[in-house]
């Protein structure tokens, strides 16, 4: 089982050509559509943050996301451009930014963002960890999140609901991916697929919004 896909990814490239089975957490351009995956839907995720934001009034709403071509990230920021484009605001590249996906690199790459020209009023953080270091700087800056500028993060985890302020963010489905993800690589090999035969289930699972105060 694969994690943290890429948009181009070596390691499933290489079990697709020598035939080893493996399933992976998050899509991939790699391997065409030959196994099978388990994914968030972080494109209408980054899609619902902004209408959410830009219904409160906010026109510079900042992305930020994780680097090294982490595929969902992709997927977040195509969501992010798509509802911009459609409520006729530009998208500003000075308001986008990608760092490691950790709080350092929340923390390192937040005060960028809010030092250009004409600082956003709302940054989605497409990371929980990136969003607690983000927060900080904010903090450290003079900047008070939900009450100076907006914040929601992709995806939740117990940490948002106890940052202060608390959080807003998208939460995954309660149904373990773990689990599904074990039965949908096993439906994939022969031995264990069952009398109807093997299957390559793909499948991209919602998120659900958790309003709290951040924005």
């Amino acid at each position: 089982m694969l994690a943290w896909t890429r948009r181009e990814d070596e390691r499933i490239d290489y079990l697709t050509r020598v035939g080893f089975p493996f399933a992976t957490l998050g899509r991939s351009r790699s391997g065409d559509k030959s196994y099978p995956s388990l994914d968030l839907d972080f494109e209408k995720a980054g899609t619902e943050a902004v209408d959410r934001l830009v219904a409160r009034g906010h026109r510079r709403i900042a992305a930020i996301r994780p680097s090294l071509n982490l595929n969902f990230g992709h997927l977040f920021l195509a969501g992010y451009r798509k509802a911009l484009r459609r409520h006729g605001i530009e998208v500003d590249p000075r308001l986008i930014a990608e760092g490691f996906i950790n709080e350092a690199g929340g923390y390192e790459v937040t005060p960028g963002v809010m030092r250009s020209k004409n600082p956003p009023t709302a940054i989605i953080f497409n990371n929980d960890a990136m969003a607690l270091g983000g927060c900080k700087a904010l903090a450290e800056m003079g900047i008070k999140p939900g009450h100076d500028i907006a914040v929601i993060v992709i995806v939740d985890t117990p940490l948002c609901r106890y940052f202060s302020p608390a959080l807003t963010a998208f939460r995954p489905p309660l149904e373990p991916m773990g689990r599904r993800l074990a039965e949908m690589l096993l439906a994939s090999i022969p031995a264990f697929a069952g009398p109807e035969g093997t299957r390559i289930i793909r499948e991209v699972w919602p998120l659900e919004l958790i309003a709290r105060d951040s924005d």
